[in-house]
């Protein structure tokens, strides 16, 4: 027989960014704590709204299943003395396993006793595992209430338990589980009953139809299904804010904001409000950022992409008093726009370029100098960046002028009051200024990837001077011994190492990182044994961005330890490629490549002075035959590699294999003779060299 069995938290309304975290959590939680429980069950469904947590699981078993354990104890000899009488510790261990020695089975030298265990009925368990589960949920915040010895992430109200229709009888902050649910604040209270601000109570019946019930007091509890239902509205609503030709506009919905507004509101109602024609002249992201990221509004524009003078919010109510509604919205964004107004009149005053002298009075970091320093500093390394990326004349210009202007918005009114808007205005600013668009777009792109798995910049200039930025930022935290460990990172430095890497490798440029780091180090002025320090910790921190890149990729972990190159990381990607290419198409091939190269290195690595080989030296033709192999070998790999061809370059190494082992099969390496043994292991050094150029063959498991 099987059960569903539904949890729901009523809370004060829970804010929006935690509401997907917690549930998830709850579900996971749920998954495995019934396993451990040993209660199988179908489907673990979980759901939130701003003012619920739910969990509905169905086809859970009725009880666990009954189990017998074996459990070892003493050994025979220790057991029963020489008249076969128990003894204490056989008698100590038949109490502690709820049976008596008569009763212990004698097997291997020991005794064993089998217990058997009754399993527990899933709704005896509930009133444990239920309280646990609130009781342990990941919260990013606590707070308490009233005098309670208890947090939360708000003040629980209410708690709905069921196991089939049954009730779980527990209590969490001096809150009794029940039954009883409670409907939206408004829409769920009947005309002609007295209001209850806090929604109308309602029973659920059975857990199977938990989301029905709550639909029908106007909480659609799914998130799925709210964020659809948003979706469809929202496009209803900008179907009627047509441009100036009579086209219905279409709203700009991203991803990010239609979460947030998912778990705002348990029913979604959307509705459209005007602005004032006189703010259409502001730049778009001065319109745009005020109505989205303050006001959690959707823009509205034209088929080509004009922004059209409306915008769509979502309540959480009905369609009553919906113009009184729109009024409201459009006064709190008129005012957000007249402040944009002031502060864009006031930076137009001055050019961009006006505003770098200003950086001297923001701070970089303590001990790093103000943005005005960093802005030099930037300027220059781009200029490094730029040469090392191979770009025109055109582009170095252009990225030395970006760089020397990129953080010149940070001290405009504008960027101050919204702070979302740097770089965005920036490049709005550097447009009207009349500077070139490369400029521009790269005052903008540089801050990229703004978040994890954000776009990277699209333009060469915004890359380069992104990759500049980059660069600038993480050597100068770590000269100061600002180095990220555990999960404390204040600088969000792995998220910009991993946005330089992911720059690097989608522009496929072999940039070698040691010598910018070096340059970059020369502009903070450090001394040799700091920048070696800087330049080692560097390394290492890019090591971590590249293995998850590759991991990401989906690439073995021991292929992504023997493809790494922290100077190169398009070269790290590419090797990676190969690597698995070649394992996958020719394993054991690639096997005895591996093998015959890592048997190379180890014995190369005896060598006291690797020169070059002395082919006079030689003494059996099997030396001879693989100084052959490696010379046509490493023609073919030089090749390759110049081409950054890294599969070709693995096929280039095959031949290798066979001629290592016969050489080792035919001489003895570490011979008596120092002369004969060193160019022995000269040899092995130039083919272990030439091998480390496409992988560290040693690092893989085949």
């Amino acid at each position: 027989m099987a059960v569903d069995i539904l949890l729901e938290i009523g809370t004060e309304e829970l804010p929006a960014h935690a509401v997907r975290g917690l549930y998830r959590a709850l579900r996971e939680k749920t998954a495995a704590r019934l396993e451990e429980l040993g209660l199988s069950h179908g489907t673990i469904h979980a759901m939130g709204t701003p003012r619920r947590l739910a969990l509905f699981v169905d086809d859970v078993a009725e009880r666990q299943p009954d189990k017998t354990i074996e459990r070892r104890g003493p050994a025979i000899a220790t057991a029963f003395d020489a008249d076969g009488n128990p003894t204490k510790a056989v008698l100590g261990f038949a109490k502690g396993a709820g049976t008596t020695p008569e009763n212990l089975i004698k097997r291997d030298g020991y005794v064993y006793a089998e217990i058997h265990t009754v399993g527990k009925e899933t709704k005896e368990l509930l009133t444990t595992l239920f309280p646990e589960l609130i009781n342990t949920l990941p919260l990013p915040n606590t707070m308490r209430w009233r005098d309670l010895d208890f947090k939360f992430l708000r003040p629980i109200r209410w708690i709905v338990a069921l196991c089939g229709t049954e009730v779980v009888p527990f209590e969490v902050a001096e809150v009794k589980s029940g039954r009883t649910s409670r409907g939206h604040r408004v829409l769920s209270n009947v005309d002609g009953e007295s209001f209850d601000p806090a929604g109308r109570q309602f029973d659920i019946s059975e857990p199977k139809k938990y989301m029905e019930e709550c639909e029908a007091m106007k909480v659609i509890a799914c998130p799925v299904k709210r964020g659809h239902m948003i979706e469809a509205e929202i496009a209803r609503v900008a179907a009627g804010c047509v441009d100036a030709n009579g086209k219905p506009g279409q709203a700009q919905i991203e991803p990010a904001l239609l979460e947030e507004v998912t778990f705002l509101v348990e029913w979604p109602t959307a509705l459209a409000g005007r602005i004032d024609d006189k703010y259409m002249t502001l730049p778009r992201e001065a319109i745009v950022t005020p109505m989205r990221d303050h006001q959690r509004y959707f823009p509205v524009v034209a088929e080509d992409g004009t922004l059209l003078p409306y915008f769509i919010t979502v309540r959480s109510g009905g369609e009553r008093s919906i113009d009184v509604v729109s009024h409201g919205n459009e006064r709190v964004l008129r005012a957000r726009l007249a402040d944009a107004e002031f502060f864009f009149k006031e930076d137009r005053e001055k050019k961009l370029e006006d505003y770098v002298e200003k950086l001297k009075t923001l701070n970089f970091q303590k001990g790093l100098g103000t943005m005005y320093d960093k802005a030099l500093r930037l300027e220059k390394l781009a200029a490094v960046v730029a040469e090392a990326w191979e770009a025109d004349e055109a582009e170095k210009t252009a990225a030395c002028r970006a760089a020397k202007l990129a953080k010149a918005d940070l001290v405009t009114a504008m960027v101050v009051e919204f702070t979302e808007l740097e770089g965005t205005i920036g490049r709005s600013y550097a447009l009207l200024d009349g500077e070139d668009s490369a400029v521009a777009d790269a005052i903008d792109e540089h801050y990229r990837p703004r978040q994890a798995g954000g776009q990277l910049p699209d333009s060469t200039v915004g890359a380069i001077v992104s990759v500049a930025d980059k660069i600038d930022t993480i050597v100068g935290t770590f000269s100061l011994g600002l180095i990220p460990t555990g999960s404390e990172d204040p600088f969000a430095l792995r998220r910009q190492a991993l946005g330089l890497v992911q720059t690097i490798v989608a522009n496929s440029k072999r940039l070698k990182l040691n010598a910018i780091v070096k340059e970059a180090a020369k502009l903070y002025e450090l001394d040799a044994e700091k920048t070696a320090a800087v330049e080692k910790a560097f390394a290492d921190f890019i090591r971590l961005r590249l293995e998850k890149v590759l991991a990401d990729n989906g690439t073995r972990y021991d292929i992504a330890a023997a493809a790494i190159d922290t100077d190169d990381c398009t070269a790290t990607v590419l090797r990676a490629n190969a690597l698995s290419d070649a394992i996958n198409r020719r394993p054991e091939e690639i096997e005895k490549l591996a093998e015959a190269l890592d048997r190379a290195a180890n014995l190369s690595a005896k060598a006291e002075n690797a020169g070059i080989p002395d082919r006079d030296l030689y003494e059996v033709q099997e030396e001879e035959n693989l100084h052959e192999t490696y010379e046509a070998v490493s023609t073919g790999v030089a090749a390759a590699l110049m081409n950054s061809s890294y599969n070709r370059a693995v096929e280039e190494l095959a031949p290798l294999a066979p001629a290592i082992a016969d050489y080792l099969d035919a001489v003895m390496v570490m011979a008596e003779d120092k002369a004969v043994r060193e160019n022995r292991l000269a040899l092995l050094s130039a083919i272990t060299g030439l091998a480390r150029r496409v992988a560290d063959w040693s690092q893989l498991v085949l």
